[in-house]
């Protein structure tokens, strides 16, 4: 039984530990595109389940003045990616197309920041940091820490987080 309630500690004091936004954070919102919903052509199962806590982030972040950045797969029709060029992936996220979208029941708030990537047809991009200025935005908005959140968490939403942290962010996945 004491071994239980060590182990109950220590989680809670791990959780005390999580960053709590302030003027130096930023939010992420990776990719919840229709493409990447149920329905679509790469769609997580439930994927559309988080978008109501994302939108409690996004009003959160907008009300206390910080900013808010959402990354979008972007693909020229003709892109690597496609099974069809010889990748590995559906036709999905098409530039102007339904499945490009983002999910309508997302909250977009005013000034967020769009970072459209992937959008060079001979170059696949799974992080928001590949081929964007997201860096260097964040940078000049003196951000240190970055929360992120999104679809999906084993390509998009994690090389993002890997990225990031190799260029020196605070992470915190949402």
């Amino acid at each position: 039984m004491g071994q239980v309630k060590a182990a109950k500690t220590r989680q809670i004091k791990s959780l005390q530990k999580v960053p709590q936004p302030d003027s130096k954070s930023a939010l992420l919102v990776t990719d919840i595109q229709n493409d990447f919903c149920p329905g679509g052509a790469l769609g997580v199962p439930g994927g559309d389940a988080i978008i109501p806590l994302v939108n409690e982030y996004i009003r959160f972040f907008h009300r206390q003045g910080f900013p808010l950045i959402a990354s979008r797969d972007w693909h020229p029709p003709n892109h690597c990616s496609f099974k069809e060029q010889n990748g590995i992936w559906p036709v999905h996220c098409v530039q102007g197309s339904w499945g490009g979208q983002f999910h309508p029941k997302l909250v977009m708030a005013p000034g967020v920041i769009i970072l459209s990537k992937a959008t060079d047809p001979k170059r696949e991009a799974y992080s928001a940091f590949e081929g964007t200025p997201l860096d260097e935005r964040l940078r000049n908005l003196g951000t240190e820490t970055l929360f992120v959140t999104g679809l999906a968490t084993d390509y998009c939403v994690r090389n993002t987080v890997l990225d990031a942290c190799k260029l020196g962010y605070r992470v915190v996945v949402l």
